[in-house]
């Protein structure tokens, strides 16, 4: 049940699935509102240290479920064979987009050689600074690919309540428990 078969997702991947969810929104939201705080706000330093800080351990996680699905089974998927090419695409995708969106991060955090602070516990040294540009360029690049990052995990929930709703297939409930699977059909 903590790993994945043919049959269904394990609870493992479905855990990594969700809380990733959940922390890519709520960084995009708390995103979004920091960049409208003003200097004299109380929030103008701790809400981007709190940003910065779960964005490298999503980091961490998001790398060691890159992992765990590379050496895990994936369940044989439903649906008609164009919509599945779609799926790979659009996954690959959503994992190139939190890349870009990691990496942007990072290199408009350490533009001027400072070390990214995550919550006092270690620090994520600047191994590349000092760029031409590099906070702003880097800035443009993380809020335009966070912005495709929402885009596209939007209609990536939009296909799975088709699947469910409309196909009446598995896809949803697989991603919900991994004690359903194709054979509880």
């Amino acid at each position: 049940m903590l790993k994945n078969s043919q049959a269904g997702w394990g609870l493992i991947a479905i855990f990594m699935h969700w809380v990733s969810a959940v922390v890519i929104i709520g960084l995009f939201i708390l995103g979004w509102w920091m960049t409208e705080l003003g200097y004299y706000d109380p929030w103008y330093n701790q809400a981007p240290w709190i940003h910065r800080s779960l964005g490298v351990l999503l980091l961490g996680f998001i790398l060691f479920r890159i992992f765990w699905r590379l050496v895990q089974p994936t369940p044989v998927a439903e649906g008609k064979r164009w919509e599945n090419i779609a799926a790979h695409a659009g996954h690959l995708l959503l994992y190139v987009l939190l890349l870009t969106v990691f990496v942007s991060g990072y290199l408009m955090s350490t533009a001027k050689g400072s070390p990214i602070d995550v919550f006092g516990w270690f620090d994520l040294p600047a191994t590349l600074h000092d760029l031409p540009n590099q906070a702003s360029l880097a800035g443009d690049i993380h809020w335009y690919s966070a912005l495709a990052l929402i885009i596209l995990a939007s209609g990536h929930m939009l296909a799975a309540l088709k699947h469910h709703w409309v196909d009446r297939q598995a896809t949803l409930k697989r991603m919900l428990d991994p004690r359903y699977s194709l054979r509880d059909k």
